[in-house]
């Protein structure tokens, strides 16, 4: 079944492939298979190994009363709470679980103890669970079966709301618990639609303002009452599509600062009257997204991150005129993760930039200063020689400007025209940014390839409009997107358009299939990452609490034109025009993209005598998270582009 280029003398041709294939066995993950994919070059294990042992930190919750940071971060398997006492000091590991820990906080009056969330085997039905920091005991929260999700502590630490699936699977209702008690949980508020979650407590516990989502272009806010359930619309009906984020109450609770485009294309900052509603008052000018907003402890000050070409600009607003009182001297980068510290003083923070994994920091809205908590390791190699990312800009074939970000290989190391690797994000509302690679260093450092991100129409970040350009019948509009790109890396004297792959995961996965499609014959090969094959039987066969939220983007496939618009366009329908190498990569768990998606794709590929290789992974969901299946999804990544691309 495998295929190897190892001669061993000696022995007959029936042993070798026996002896290759036991081989392959032993560096197979036990949950992985590995269909098609050749044992891997032991010279790969050697030169990429150090490439996988950076390691990251990301700012969680500080502790109410110290100067103290909970985090998470990976020193096994995968990402576990960790508690730092000050800055530089050593991550002291909480949990201790297979499965990945993540959206942790603090008690937000004692911190004695912490809410965390946990799916199993990437399945996306996320638990919540209560660890004491008394004796380390864990106890479940949920019910063990529902999709629960947004977690949020009230003030006075006694209550804890979250939006769960546990009443018909489908819908996301608002409950509420005492979280030492479990069995105090209660529906506040019965929703319809998979896109409703808590934003925020009434400092007097007595509301919650939830978010109602619809698409990434139409949302609303609404106030509940948490004794009664009685909900109230915060934010006016509009007869066009108008999308609102990030609310949070004012510390006196008469209004809510939230983010909205209601006055033009990007998400200002706005606040609004919680007594009258329909009053609005906007404090920012900015012309990009406001994309995280954080009321201080006094009330007197904004922690406002705008997202500005891709790149996190955090600033400190004044809460009642909107002048901005403080730019935070960072590194463009991405920030996440926003919160201040119960004193006031300080303002907590991931942040992730080219040259540095994400970590935890802090700024001091007194005098500014930064200081960085976590130093995450970076597996050996010097970030410092990494280079920062050039922002391209190009027109499409309808004169409508694109961009993206280039990283480039050393020319002094890698002169000449070189390999490049394109890697189209998922979402498709979503946004490639200038971070830290990772892994992929290696591609830049030791490979020479060099890679591009673009940003096609349908991302996030550069306004209301140009995220609606890929919606419904204008889908493959983004795919031509990519044509453009291509156009002007057959134009750059540093890339070589005779050797160009291209990749991406999920709706990413989706892109890649299409413009290998579309783009026949200037790709060398692909890798699709569980992405979309077929739009029908994906929107037939997604989780049910996100159908109805995902037919607002692609079409509903119910209808019959669509329908048949996209069986036309589905990469399913058109395998057999896939003429180059392909590896697909997917989690047998995954909610989103079913594993049938992968299979379909795999099959009908080869059928046509095409070129597959195939990693599935049992105990995974949409993308791996467990480091011993993503090292060997490297490792078979960089084989496949030694062979596919850089030859």
């Amino acid at each position: 079944m495998m295929t190897t280029r190892i001669r061993w003398m000696g022995l007959g041709v029936g042993l070798a492939l026996a002896f290759a294939g036991l081989t392959q066995a032993r560096q197979v993950p036990e949950n992985l298979v590995a269909d098609g994919v050749p044992a891997i070059d032991p010279a790969v294990r050697k030169e990429a190994s150090r490439y996988l042992e950076f390691r990251t930190a990301a700012m969680q919750s500080w502790h109410p009363v110290r100067r103290e940071m909970l985090v998470t971060t990976r020193f096994a398997d995968s990402a576990q709470l960790h508690h730092v006492d000050h800055p530089g000091g050593a991550r002291r590991q909480l949990t201790f679980f297979a499965e990945p820990v993540s959206g942790a906080q603090y008690q937000p009056v004692t911190g004695d103890s912490i809410v965390f969330s946990q799916d199993t085997g990437g399945g996306e039905f996320f638990q919540l669970y209560r660890y004491d920091v008394a004796d380390g005991r864990v106890t479940l929260l949920t019910d063990g079966k529902s999709r629960n999700t947004g977690a949020s502590w009230s003030d006075s630490g006694q209550q804890l709301a979250w939006s769960s699936t546990r009443r018909n699977g489908r819908d996301t209702d608002i409950w509420v618990m005492d979280p030492k008690r479990p069995e105090s949980a209660r529906m506040v508020l019965e929703c319809r639609g998979g896109g409703w979650g808590v934003s925020d407590w009434s400092p007097d516990g007595r509301f919650l303002v939830v978010g109602e989502y619809v698409s990434i272009n139409e949302s609303g806010l609404h106030l509940v009452e948490v004794a009664t359930g009685k909900l109230r619309r915060l934010t006016a009906r509009e007869t066009r599509r108008v999308s609102y984020a990030d609310a949070r109450f004012s510390r006196d609770g008469k209004f809510v600062f939230c983010t909205s485009d209601r006055s033009g294309e990007f998400h200002r900052l706005v606040r609004i009257d919680v007594a009258t509603g329909g009053m609005m008052e906007w404090l920012t000018e900015i012309p990009w997204d406001v994309e995280a907003v954080e009321v201080s402890p006094d009330g007197r000050l904004l922690a406002v991150v705008h997202n500005e070409d891709g790149a996190s600009v955090l600033r400190l607003v004044d809460a009642k005129k909107g002048k901005v009182r403080r730019k935070a001297a960072l590194p463009a980068g991405v920030i996440g993760g926003v919160e201040w510290h119960a004193g006031g003083r300080e303002l907590g923070f991931t942040l992730a930039h080219a040259r540095s994994p994400s970590d935890a920091y802090s700024l001091d809205v007194k005098n500014g200063e930064v200081t960085r908590w976590t130093k995450s390791e970076t597996g050996g190699f010097s970030a410092d020689r990494l280079r920062e990312p050039e922002l391209v800009r190009v027109k499409s074939f309808d004169g409508l400007t694109v961009s993206g970000f280039l990283y480039r290989p050393d020319p002094a190391r890698f002169p000449g025209k070189r390999p490049l690797l394109v890697s189209i994000h998922g979402g498709p509302e979503s946004q490639s940014r200038p971070v830290f690679q990772g892994r992929n260093n290696y591609y830049l450092d030791e490979m020479g390839v060099a890679l591009l991100f673009p940003n096609v129409r349908g991302s996030a970040g550069y306004g209301k409009t140009f995220l609606t350009l890929d919606n419904g019948m204008k889908r493959e509009d983004s795919v031509k997107d990519i044509g453009a790109f291509l156009d002007w890396a057959g134009r750059d004297a540093g890339l070589d358009e005779s050797r160009v792959a291209v990749t991406g995961g999920s709706y990413g996965g989706y892109m890649c299939l299409a413009s290998l499609i579309m783009h026949s014959g200037r790709f060398r090969c692909g890798i699709d990452i569980v992405g979309i094959s077929s739009f029908v039987t994906f929107l037939e066969s997604t989780q049910e609490y996100r159908r109805d939220l995902r037919r607002v983007e692609y079409g509903d496939e119910r209808e019959p034109a669509m329908r048949e618009h996209m069986q036309k366009i589905s990469p399913l329908t058109n395998a057999r025009k896939i003429r180059v190498p392909l590896m697909v990569v997917q989690g047998a768990n995954d909610p989103r993209v079913p594993a049938g998606e992968a299979d379909q794709i795999v099959k009908a590929v080869r059928e046509g005598g095409g070129d597959c290789w195939y990693l599935l992974a049992k105990d995974e969901g949409h993308g791996f998270a467990k480091k011993k299946n993503i090292d060997f999804q490297f490792f078979a990544t960089v084989q496949f582009l030694r062979e596919r691309l850089v030859r």
